[in-house]
């Protein structure tokens, strides 16, 4: 008998009218603005009234670097929502929206999977509400009035060779990443170097997900600077008279999402920026919206923890005011095999040698996230493919080497009922506060550390690297922004997800490399600094066997192929 796959199952669930999902958060009907039966957008105006009221407890799900193998991590965030509400905890899950590259690039679907998926699954990974098709917008509506300005007198004295606005695409289109653009003579504007960055990357991306309502989020649109003058001036979108017509492409966008599990659990999926380019966290307008109707909000953070989690804590926890209860770190031991030198296709081979080696990646996770003051819990997703003492052997190493719990969950093939006891250690983790080593949460760098030294720090403590390099000309931008007044901003490094170093081959837990910093990008409304390292495009490429090869419609009009 075949395991049906993840859009069969989504397809055959029965969906409660979103009207009954929001209620399970006492939304009323009048709060909705409906995307047919079973999305909706939460109204600016309920959203206004929830300032007063204690906020629920915020649980963070990251993981290990991920494999081939794969780990589960958006699996088991939809997982952990059903199981909480099924220990009789109102609970509610926040996740991202899946982007268009991915899904038709190497990933395919990124809505959850099995039976712990959020639904409607084609809609949410398609162009489910238009949010993405808003912030693309947006971010070129202001590339055009920038190149217009430039065009019609240039008041501004903006320097061509100084323009730092891409143009923004939400696909993988590696032909995109270095263009000239107004060639064909004088009545199209003048010719120089462009290039887009995926729409996820996009700065109006992050400022989307960090702002906490429109009048900040057109405030930091203003912010946002897009070239400089010869005399290396910053210009901003505030300067070119953008944020309010962006704003108003923005307006919509803005509210929350709501959608449901397969469970009919309430999950808000909103915002998408990715973890290995930018800081891969869903809208800060959500969280703080779960906070306020939920008792407990599960959410994610993209790709392992040395990238979504440190940003999770360093940036949007910074910026929000937001302090998580808990931690669960998802490993598999497939992909822990992988990390101990298992090739993909021996993985369903019992091996616990290179179980044990590559339980060195978990190792350092579990470490990284010990040291913002967060307790944690590893989740082992489990496989059919796993045994026993595999199983036994991690659990068994977590404890007497780590100081932390692992919990075997399979809720993939159960659905909520296997996924029961992590969702109580959960709850028994927020119970208990913050008891390592008697210190709260704290961020891995005070705000006042020199920029350079905050991207070493986070190299060293979080990466296990020796020191970062950067040629002259990295150096000396670096240094402009610290003089410049922006030496206060948090670090979002963009690099390969698949090690902590910044070779995507080099797995387990790598120690005393050297990190490479290629580029460095100002985002001023989203108040970070990007630091570029190693190989790693804002623009990514299409592989060589595309999921979108798979993907097709149907004799009846339905979606097939997108897993």
């Amino acid at each position: 008998m075949s395991v049906p796959s993840d859009i069969e199952i989504a397809r055959a669930a029965s969906l409660r009218p979103i009207e009954e999902v929001a209620a399970r958060l006492g939304i009323p009907p009048d709060a909705l603005h409906h995307y047919g039966r079973h999305i909706a957008k939460l109204d600016t105006g309920f959203l206004r009234g929830l300032g007063a009221g204690t906020d629920g407890k915020l649980v963070l799900v990251t993981a290990i670097n991920p494999t081939p193998a794969g780990e589960g991590k958006t699996t088991t965030t939809v997982g952990l929502g059903d199981g909480l509400n099924r220990i009789g905890k109102r609970a509610a899950i926040c996740l991202r929206e899946p982007s268009l590259g991915p899904c038709f690039g190497m990933k395919g679907g990124a809505a959850g999977g099995g039976y712990a998926q959020v639904v409607p699954m084609e809609q949410i990974n398609l162009h489910f509400t238009g949010d993405f098709h808003a912030i693309g917008s947006a971010h070129n509506l202001l590339a055009a009035l920038l190149d217009n300005h430039v065009y019609w007198g240039n008041e501004l004295g903006i320097d061509e060779r100084r323009v730092a606005w891409r143009r923004a695409l939400d696909m993988n289109d590696r032909a995109l990443r270095q263009i000239v653009s107004s060639l064909g003579g004088v009545r199209n504007g003048f010719p120089r170097e462009d290039g887009f960055d995926i729409t996820v990357a996009s700065e109006v991306m992050a400022v989307f997900c960090l702002a906490r309502d429109l009048e900040d989020l057109e405030a930091r649109l203003g912010r946002m600077v897009v070239a400089y003058t010869r005399d290396k001036k910053p210009v901003t979108a505030a300067d070119l008279k953008a944020p309010g017509a962006m704003a108003v492409l923005l307006r919509d966008a803005l509210m929350p999402n709501l959608v449901q599990t397969l469970e009919g659990n309430p999950a808000f999926v909103h915002g998408g920026p990715f973890a290995n380019i930018a800081h891969g966290c869903n809208s800060v307008m959500a969280t703080r919206t779960a906070l306020k109707l939920a008792d407990y909000v599960v959410t994610e953070a993209g790709f392992g923890a040395d990238l979504g989690a440190e940003k999770f804590f360093d940036i949007k926890c910074r910026k929000a005011g937001l302090v998580p209860d808990a931690a669960v770190i998802v490993a598999t031991c497939r992909a822990l095999k992988m990390h101990g030198g298992v090739a993909k296709g021996e993985l369903g081979r019992e091996d616990l040698r290179a179980l044990e080696k590559g339980m060195a990646n978990l190792a350092r996770h579990v470490r990284n996230v010990r040291k913002f003051g967060v307790p944690s819990v590893v989740g082992i997703n489990r496989f059919s493919s796993d045994t026993e003492a595999e199983l036994d052997l991690v659990r068994g190493l977590c404890r007497e080497q780590l100081g932390v719990e692992a919990v075997v969950c399979e809720h993939w093939a159960r659905g909520s009922a296997g996924i029961e006891e992590l969702a109580g250690r959960v709850v028994g983790l927020c119970d208990e506060g913050h008891p390592l080593d008697g210190r709260g949460f704290t961020f891995l760098y005070p705000d006042e550390m020199p920029l350079w030294e905050k991207v070493r720090t986070i190299a060293r403590e979080i990466y296990g690297a020796e020191d970062i390099i950067a040629d002259t000309r990295v150096r000396e931008q670096i240094r402009d922004f610290q003089a410049q007044g922006y030496g206060h901003f948090p670090i979002c490094v963009a690099k390969t997800q698949y090690s902590f170093s910044t070779d995507p081959a080099l797995r387990g837990a790598p120690s005393g490399h050297v990190v490479p910093i290629r580029e460095v990008r100002l985002a001023g409304g989203a108040e970070f600094l990007v630091v570029i390292c190693g190989e790693i495009m804002t623009m990514p490429g299409l592989p060589r066997v595309p999921s979108a090869e798979q993907i097709r419609l149907d004799a009846d009009g339905r979606v097939e192929g997108l897993f």
